[in-house]
C-alpha cells in the first residue's frame, strides 16, 4: 500500500507528464506512457487534462484499466467515451418513417427487404450527405454491406460530401486505412462550408492523432488551413485541439526552417498540390517542384486565398521584433520569477501585463518559474471549467508554440531525455529553459534550482 508521500509524488508526476505529452511526438508520447508505473498512470488517465492525441494513443495501445479511467475522467472532453458521439450512441437510432418513401423511390425497391449493397449505400450518401451528417446518419441506420476498399476507391474517384464522411466516421467501424482515405480529396475539388468537419471529427472520435491527421489529409492546403482554423459556429477545434493541430503542422513544416525562399515556394505551390503536407514540404526542400516558365512566370499557378496566406503566416516562424515596453517590460519579466503573495494576485498581474502587451505567452513559458507552472496556463491565466474557454486564446497558443520550440530544440527525438525532463519537472524550481539546459548538458536535475 502506497504512503501519502508516494501518492502525492505519483499525482504530481502524472500532472507534469500530462504537460509534457502536449509537446511530444506520438512515438515519444508512447514511450513516456510506457514508463509510468500503475499509480501514476491511473492518476494520469483519471484526473488530468489530457491532449487529444494522448487520449487516442491510450485508447489504442493502453490497457482496459486505462480505458476504464479515461471513460470516467471529467477533464477528457469530446473523446470517444460512453454517451458521446460514436457507434454506441447511434446504435439505437432508427431511420425516420418520412425518409423511407424517399429512399424507396431512389432505390426502386424497399430498403428493409434486403441490406443495401455498397454501391446503393454510397449513392444514397452522395445524395443525402451534402450538408450536415444528420440525414446520412439516418441512411446508415438501415442494414447495409460495405466493403472498405470499395468505399475508398469510390471516394478517390469522386469524393463523398463532408456530411457523409462525417457520418461514416461516427457510426461505421472502418479500418484505419479507410479512415485515412476518406480524409483525402482531389486538390481541384471545391471546398464546401463544412470541409473541415471530418478532420475534426476524426481526431475527436479518437480515430487519428494530430500527427497522423497531418500525414494523411490531402490536399496539403487543407492541413495548413486546419492549423489555423478560425473560431466559428458548428464543429470546430477546442483551444487545446487547435494547439495540438498547430504543433503537428509545425512539426511537419520544420524542414523549411526559417528560409523565406522555401516558405515562399510552399505558399506558391500549396493551392494546387494534391498530396499531403509532408510530401509538399519534402518536394519544396528538394526543389522538385518547378515554377512555370514563360510570360506567366511572375504569377503563381493558383493564387492562394486570404485564409491560406493567413494560415501560413501563423505557422511560419516569426522574426523577433524590437523589444517594446522599456522599463515596464523588464519589470514584468522580472516579476515572473517572483510569485506574489497569492495565486489570484499573480494571475491578475500576468493577465494585466498580457493586456498591455508587456508580456506574451512565449515570455511566460521562458521566464516564469517553476517550469511546471509555466507549462500550465491555469497557473497564470486562472482555472477554467472547460478546456476551450480561456479568454486569452492567443496567449495560450503562443505559449504552447514556444514550449514546442524549446522541447524540439533541446530534446529532439531522444526518449530518454524526454523522460528525464518529465521526471525532474515536478520538483524543479527553475525555468523551463534552465531545466532543458540541465538535461541536455547532462547535469544534475535533482536539486530545486
Amino acid at each position: 500500500m502506497s504512503t501519502a508521500v508516494e501518492d502525492r509524488g505519483s499525482r504530481r508526476l502524472a500532472w507534469c507528464v500530462a504537460h509534457v505529452l502536449r509537446h511530444a511526438p506520438d512515438h515519444i508520447a508512447l514511450d513516456l506512457l510506457g514508463r509510468l508505473d500503475r499509480p501514476t498512470r491511473k492518476y494520469l488517465c483519471r484526473d488530468e487534462w489530457l491532449p487529444a492525441s494522448a487520449v487516442t494513443l491510450l485508447l489504442r495501445h493502453g490497457t482496459e484499466a486505462d480505458r476504464h479511467f479515461i471513460a470516467r475522467n471529467p477533464r477528457v472532453v469530446g473523446r470517444p467515451l460512453p454517451g458521446l458521439p460514436g457507434p454506441a450512441r447511434y446504435a439505437r437510432r432508427r431511420t425516420p418513417p418520412e425518409l423511407l418513401p424517399v429512399l424507396r423511390a431512389e432505390l426502386g425497391r424497399d430498403p428493409a427487404l434486403a441490406p443495401l449493397t455498397g454501391g446503393e449505400l454510397i449513392g444514397l450518401l452522395r445524395r443525402h450527405g451534402m450538408r450536415r451528417p444528420r440525414t446520412a446518419l439516418d441512411v446508415l441506420c438501415l442494414p447495409y454491406a460495405l466493403d472498405p476498399a470499395e468505399l475508398a476507391a469510390e471516394h478517390a474517384r469522386e469524393p463523398l460530401p463532408a456530411g457523409a464522411v462525417e457520418a461514416l466516421l461516427l457510426v461505421a467501424e472502418l479500418p484505419a486505412e479507410a479512415v485515412r482515405a476518406l480524409l483525402a480529396t482531389p486538390a481541384a475539388a471545391r471546398d464546401g462550408r463544412s470541409w473541415h468537419r471530418p478532420a475534426v471529427r476524426a481526431v475527436r472520435m479518437g480515430r487519428l492523432t494530430h500527427g497522423e491527421l497531418v500525414a494523411c489529409v490531402a490536399p496539403a492546403r487543407h492541413t495548413l488551413l486546419l492549423g489555423h482554423l478560425p473560431p466559428g459556429p458548428g464543429l470546430r477545434w477546442t483551444l487545446p485541439e487547435q494547439a495540438g493541430m498547430r504543433t503537428a503542422a509545425t512539426r511537419a513544416l520544420a524542414p523549411l526552417g526559417d528560409d523565406p525562399r522555401l516558405w515562399s515556394e510552399l505558399l506558391w505551390h500549396a493551392p494546387a498540390f494534391a498530396g499531403p503536407l509532408p510530401e509538399l514540404v519534402a518536394a519544396v526542400v528538394a526543389g522538385g517542384l518547378a515554377r512555370p516558365r514563360g510570360a506567366a512566370d511572375a504569377a503563381a499557378p493558383a493564387e492562394p486565398d486570404e485564409a491560406l496566406v493567413r494560415a501560413v503566416r501563423h505557422l511560419a516562424p516569426a522574426a523577433a521584433g524590437p523589444a517594446t515596453g522599456g522599463v515596464e517590460r523588464e519589470l514584468a519579466l522580472a516579476s515572473l520569477a517572483v510569485p506574489m503573495e497569492t495565486v489570484q494576485e499573480d494571475i491578475r498581474w500576468v493577465r494585466d501585463c498580457l493586456d498591455r502587451s508587456l508580456l506574451t505567452g512565449a515570455d511566460v513559458v521562458r521566464h516564469k518559474l517553476p517550469a511546471c507552472w509555466a507549462l500550465d496556463e491555469d497557473h497564470w491565466l486562472g482555472e477554467v471549467d472547460h478546456p476551450d474557454r480561456h479568454d486569452r486564446p492567443e496567449a495560450v497558443l503562443a505559449a504552447r508554440a514556444e514550449a514546442d520550440r524549446l522541447f524540439a530544440l533541446a530534446l529532439g527525438e531522444d526518449p530518454e531525455a524526454w523522460w528525464r525532463v518529465a521526471r525532474a519537472l515536478p520538483d524543479f524550481a527553475g525555468t523551463l529553459p534552465h531545466l532543458l539546459l540541465r538535461v541536455t548538458d547532462g547535469g544534475s536535475v535533482s536539486t530545486r534550482s
